[in-house]
């Protein structure tokens, strides 16, 4: 049995932020209803991220909507809202990502809500939260990344802001608001009583560089500075980074200079001994043990460094990653299929409970592929 089963999620989001986050709770056993418009359905279906058509959608929509029925459902039309409705009054938790002032007007709005169920757990998403100037700009990943500072963290002195290419503010905001539910979840079961859970994707990926910033309000709020080359973390000292070798890339990450100088046959390093000059001379640390390791091949180094215990890895693309027998042995993909027979490859829960892997074979929906189901099971 899976820790959430039996618990009902009404799934009013799209895009990604909310929808990764029912994705989750869908892994963890809950049964998530996922209500999307009517022809169109969830903007994600027809949002690619790359030219790759699944089955008539986005492979966006396909790997994070697996595992969820679709009701389709015009919230504006009295009728079909009223079906809404009703199943929000049965459920345990509600799930949305509207921009402030929309919700309200639709009529989902938490005040509304608890009125007909006052147990639920309801969960929101905003960009920028509910108040300040910020709060009707469009919470997407790239705008969300620019203002929270993490551009200038990424990427090589002098080379401008660098964003993660990944939308990393969307999935830490659907991270947070499982956790965040998952705790209401805790407290209902307690008290009987209800929650609001509210996340906004700034504040999210604002909390995600808590080192980074709590450092720059104990430092004296020198400017961050990134390695002129080499860059993997803004602040910290040489080695740390990623290095050309003759066949590849090597990365590396804390250790004594002097201790790889000998290790690798670099002489040059072994004259900085004191900590702190791997701070103040990074620049000049990272240029001397750059020129070394592109002397020679990543196994090399890796057959030197690795058995000294040495902090390091080979930097490998998928093709490589997919390949070897560490990635294997996790068993990270699994095959699932939509209601149509189709047939996808997609990654699984990360998450393991008492030796057992999360996994469900269920695709994502079609466009109100289980309507007449629900409508029947719930009589609405």
């Amino acid at each position: 049995m899976k820790p959430l089963e039996d618990i009902l999620v009404i799934d009013l989001s799209q895009f990604l932020s909310a929808p990764s986050a029912t994705l989750r709770l869908a892994d963890l056993g809950a049964r998530v209803i996922k209500v999307e418009r009517p022809l169109e359905g969830d903007i994600c279906r027809k949002l690619y991220v790359s030219n790759v058509n699944m089955n008539g959608d986005s492979s966006l929509f396909r790997a994070i909507n697996r595992n969820k029925e679709s009701f389709q459902a015009d919230l504006k039309n009295e009728v079909e809202k009223q079906q809404v409705l009703k199943l929000i009054e049965k459920a345990d938790v509600l799930v949305h990502n509207f921009r402030p002032g929309v919700i309200e007007r639709l009529g989902f709005d938490y005040d509304t809500i608890i009125k007909i169920n006052p147990e639920i757990v309801y969960g929101e998403i905003s960009g920028y939260g509910k108040e300040g100037p910020w709060k009707t700009k469009p919470g997407q990943d790239l705008l969300a990344q620019s203002l929270s500072g993490l551009t200038w963290l990424n990427g090589n002195d002098g080379s401008g802001p660098t964003p993660v290419g990944l939308a990393i503010a969307d999935i830490l905001s659907g991270s947070h608001l499982v956790q965040g539910i998952l705790a209401a979840l805790i407290k209902k079961g307690k008290t009987g009583k209800g929650s609001k859970v509210s996340v906004s994707m700034l504040e999210s990926i604002i909390d995600f560089q808590f080192e980074s910033i709590t450092t720059f309000y104990h430092d004296g709020g020198q400017p961050t500075t990134r390695p002129k080359s080499n860059s993997a973390h803004a602040y910290l000292g040489a080695p740390y980074g990623v290095y050309k070798t003759q066949n590849g890339y090597l990365a590396l990450a804390m250790v004594s200079i002097p201790v790889i100088g000998e290790l690798i046959g670099c002489e040059e390093l072994t004259n900085y001994p004191e900590p702190a000059s791997w701070f103040t001379k990074r620049d000049e640390i990272k240029v001397i043990l750059a020129n070394k390791l592109n002397t020679n091949t990543t196994e090399h180094w890796l057959s030197i460094l690795e058995p000294a215990d040495i902090w390091c890895a080979n930097v490998m693309d998928w093709e490589t990653l997919f390949n070897r027998d560490g990635f294997k042995a996790l068993n990270m993909i699994q095959n699932v299929k939509m209601g149509d027979g189709f047939e996808y490859k997609t990654t699984r829960c990360p998450i393991k409970i008492d030796g057992e892997y999360l996994t469900s074979s269920l695709g994502s929906p079609i466009l109100g592929e289980h309507n007449a189901k629900i409508a029947n099971e719930f009589n609405v």
